[in-house]
């Protein structure tokens, strides 16, 4: 479904990201893991075109997103919900899930009723501002927001940050009720314990250079993985 091939990323002078290469399986959910400035957020800013990489190439279905501007991405199927939600908060709950049915807006009601039956404490809130939502309840709106849009490959930029325990918990058990529905995820995420539960495979970034890939639980068992970064 999603590919990347020896792609390299840049911010001017400075190197984020060192041909990296990986893959992501329709129907599959995998994360990128790594410590915070590992280059994770810069990745999926590439893959959606928020940055244009310096080398390399991306491609979804085969088919190479070299030429598209970021404002196509969406209509060829990547949906980002970007780290810190960047909700509108002055909206609703529902005028934020009609922005994200922008490019496919014949469908709003279909994919808002599919979002409220996921979350229905979404349903609950439909009338209420974005900004006066509890941290977990913010998070369910983007990703219900990015849902919108109908995606083949729904990025998520760490879900868990900034959330209380309590709300962690209940969003990656959200974000497995997702991956279970056959929507193709990849994941960024620094709580490793947590999101090695819920998809399939992960890679593991440092210094903008995957330097470790496998099965999650393969992974989770890691010595390298539970010495550097689960304290074991």
């Amino acid at each position: 479904m999603l590919s990347l091939d020896r792609v390299s990323a840049r911010y001017a002078d400075f190197q984020a990201l060192f041909d990296v290469s990986l893959e992501v399986k329709a129907g599959e959910s995998v994360a990128v893991i790594g410590p915070n400035g590992a280059g994770k957020t810069t990745l999926l800013r590439v893959i959606s075109k928020l940055i244009e990489p310096a080398s390399g190439d991306i491609r979804l279905e085969g088919r190479s997103l070299a030429k598209v501007a970021a404002h196509e991405v969406v209509a060829r199927g990547i949906a980002h919900v970007p780290e810190n939600r960047r909700l509108f908060p002055r909206l609703t709950v529902e005028e934020n899930l009609r922005m994200g049915a922008f490019a496919s807006r014949d469908r709003f009601a279909e994919r808002r009723d599919q979002v409220y039956s996921l979350f229905p404490r979404l349903k609950e809130r439909r009338d209420q501002s974005a900004g006066t939502l509890s941290g977990g309840e913010q998070q369910m709106c983007a990703i219900g927001r990015a849902l919108m849009s109908g995606p083949k490959v729904l990025l998520l930029d760490e879900p868990s940050a900034g959330l209380a325990p309590v709300a962690v918990q209940s969003i990656f058990q959200l974000v497995e009720r997702i991956c279970a529905q056959g929507y193709t995820a990849l994941i960024v995420e620094q709580n490793i314990r947590q999101v090695l539960k819920v998809v399939s495979r992960a890679y593991l970034l440092e210094a903008g250079r995957i330097v470790l890939s496998g099965g999650a639980a393969e992974l989770l068992a890691s010595r390298e993985i539970q010495k550097a970064y689960l304290g074991l």
